[in-house]
């Protein structure tokens, strides 16, 4: 079975790697991945509620917890209103919630409706939520709200709602009033459309009339969102941009969470049906995952994206970071689930797989019938494990859930991990690349965040070590990491990144995935620095490093070309890998791209032989360029792409100014 496994794996890399290419490439064309540039996406930073999850609401199922962060609990950014000479008061339920994964609910107590002269005269007792630091409300946009509630008092009992602009006297923006019968858990629905613009708009549910009222799942989603699926999608658009063949989800480290018992850790199996039966969850960076954006929505995302899906499943084996239990060998910080409960975690894996690319008459694909996708998602690589130790336990643990996948699903590409910190000579790195060798690891990721000078200095995959392996590199957490420079990273680091991924192109038999790390960050609640996208409520900021991403992205073929461009009196800065260049040929496209990079001081020559390739001479040139400090932020946008009409021909000469990276993209 496992010789099964591995020619099925070799014949979807041969895929990847171009062999069944549409065009015939000029002879001295290296085959390689153009699956090459992907994203990670980890909910970092407030990156999934608050970010790519369109609900405008916080703690909208009212799952906050001190277990989550000290001091939180399920009225946490969420205000009791009780306005003029209004009296009652609020408190949590547990009892007939809506699902058992759903426990949580709030309960209004309105015992006296006074008059409530903020909003011309109603009155009303209830909540009021102000979003991520406010509600980015457009004019004339509509808005879809829904809400569960249930009517204790056993008689009709009228809820406003209000969307409104804060103030002495709050604006209402947009309004609707609901009648409130059963006494069994409903669902509301109404659809607002806002009447002005508005940066920080706060909603209020506000009971008319005495009595008690049951409260869970409000959510206020704008109808423009990414294809109509619940995804912010001005956030969606800029990945879109990127160009990306595949996604890494859910994590990084959020995938095993901190390992406290393995009740925090990530299981996809609650993230998939109705958002009211999904499970809130601890986030390993400190606060709530409400999975409204879960396993679908991420599927979903990659099918709408054209990119391939690559979830990461934990394998029995917890984060070594919880704890502050980084560097602690062999295995002081890191726990393991006792092998004879391994099967549970094996089940998980196979069940995944049945859910996305199951017939609907199967188990779970019937589930993901009901979710409204009764097409399988095609779902092609599956990653165990990230960034664990390369311990006796994980090894262990590792061997049985991948023996078992194989048995069954011998056409999944499983993706194993090196550990953290994966460069020669780091114990978890030798130690995996061991084990991948042992059961013939079809593709390995790779790690590392490193100061810019390691980025210059380091051609990782020239070494021999790569050189006659059968398992390839997934090279899916890294970036620049000086903590010394500005807070989004700095035009020398994506620079440096730049010229890094120009040695990974023309090592792309060998490296046939890779993704910046981390992905995005809220301003208002970052993890880490520096990210690829910042964002605030109202727009997504672009990082240099972003658009370096971007253009080889953009920039994806199968075959790479190593002699076509020579730099004129270059020796010394290619020695110490200041200039770069790359000739990478799409062969489904019928498209060239020529990119050439110099980190120096002074302007560069370079000349370009094509003359192999039948050029058009209408083409397009995409220079990025700056001062090496130069940051994109909050305040300023100094680098972005410049965009020109080029004329090529076989045989040219190219000018690179000091710090700069030109692509020249030309069609055949």
């Amino acid at each position: 079975m496992k010789k099964k496994s591995l020619l099925a794996a070799s014949m979807l890399l041969a895929s990847s790697l171009g062999v069944s290419a549409q065009m015939k490439a000029p002879a001295g064309g290296k085959a390689i991945s153009d699956e090459l540039i992907g994203i990670f996406f980890e909910d970092i930073s407030f990156a999934a509620d608050g970010g790519l999850n369109a609900n405008l609401v916080q703690n909208g199922s009212f799952e906050y917890s001190p277990q989550v962060r000290d001091g939180w609990g399920p009225g946490t950014s969420w205000i009791f209103q009780r306005p003029g000479h209004s009296a009652g008061y609020i408190n949590f339920g547990q009892q007939n919630p809506i699902h058992s994964n759903n426990p949580t609910y709030m309960r209004i107590y309105a015992e006296r409706i006074g008059h409530y002269y903020d909003f011309d005269g109603w009155t009303g007792v209830g909540l009021q939520n102000d979003g991520y630091n406010g509600m980015n409300i457009k004019a004339g946009a509509k808005y879809n709200f829904s809400i569960f509630m249930r009517n204790v008092s056993g008689k009709g009992k009228p809820v406003r709602v209000v969307l409104a602009e804060p103030g002495r006297k709050p604006k209402v923006l947009a309004e609707t009033t609901l009648n409130v019968f059963d006494r069994e858990w409903q669902k509301y629905e109404a659809v607002f459309t806002a009447s002005e613009d508005c940066k920080n708009a706060m909603l209020q549910i506000l009971c008319l009339e005495e009595g008690e009222l049951d409260v869970d799942m409000v959510t206020l989603i704008p109808q423009d969102t990414y294809h109509g699926h619940g995804i912010r999608k001005d956030l969606a658009e800029a990945l879109e941009g990127l160009n990306p063949k595949f996604m890494r989800f859910p994590g990084g480290c959020v995938a095993h969470g901190g390992g406290d018992g393995f009740w925090d850790t990530y299981r996809w199996k609650t993230t998939v049906g109705p958002k009211e039966t999904r499970k809130a969850l601890k986030n390993t960076w400190g606060y709530n995952q409400s999975m409204e954006v879960g396993y679908f929505e991420y599927f979903q995302l990659c099918e709408d994206m054209g990119m391939q899906p690559l979830p990461i499943l934990p394998c029995g084996v917890s984060c070594q970071g919880v704890n502050g239990g980084w560097n602690m060998y062999p295995t002081q910080a890191q726990k393991a689930v006792p092998m004879d409960e391994m099967d549970e975690w094996v089940q998980d894996a196979l069940d995944l797989i049945e859910w996305a690319n199951g017939d609907v008459n199967t188990k779970w694909g019937a589930v993901r019938a009901a979710a409204g996708h009764p097409k399988p998602f095609n779902l092609k690589y599956l990653g165990i494990g990230n960034e664990e130790k390369i311990s006796p336990e994980f090894i262990e643990r590792f061997k049985y859930m991948y023996d078992k996948v194989m048995e069954k699903y011998p056409e999944i590409v499983i993706v194993g991990t090196a550990g953290p910190g994966s460069h020669p000579g780091n114990a978890d790195y030798e130690n995996a690349w061991k084990l991948a060798e042992e059961i013939g690891l079809p593709i390995m990721d790779e790690h590392y965040y490193d100061p810019r000078q390691q980025f210059i200095d380091s051609r990782q995959y020239d070494n021999d070590f790569y050189k006659d392996k059968k398992c390839k590199v997934y090279l899916g957490e890294y970036s620049v990491q000086d903590r010394g420079h500005g807070q989004m990273n700095q035009f020398g680091d994506a620079l440096a990144e730049a010229i890094y991924l120009m040695h990974v192109e023309r090592n792309a038999d060998k490296v046939v995935m890779t993704s910046y790390a981390p992905l995005f960050a809220y301003k208002h609640n970052t993890n880490w620095n520096p990210n690829m996208i910042y964002f605030d409520n109202e727009r997504p900021f672009f990082t240099c490093s972003y658009y370096v991403q971007q253009m080889f992205g953009q920039s994806s073929g199968q075959y790479y070309y190593g002699d076509c461009v020579k730099f004129a009196g270059g020796e010394d800065e290619f020695k110490n890998h200041l200039i770069g260049q790359s000739v990478v040929l799409n062969v489904k496209k019928k498209e060239l791209y020529v990119k050439v990079a110099n980190m120096t001081s002074d302007t560069k020559t370079a000349s370009v032989d094509l003359s192999r390739f039948s050029v058009k001479p209408n083409a397009k040139k995409t220079t990025l360029s700056g001062n090496l400090d130069d940051e994109n932020n909050y305040d300023k946008h100094p680098v972005s792409p410049v965009v020109e009409d080029f004329k090529a021909a076989k045989k040219m000469n190219l000018e690179i100014k000091p710090n700069s990276i030109q692509m020249i993209t030309i069609k055949l």
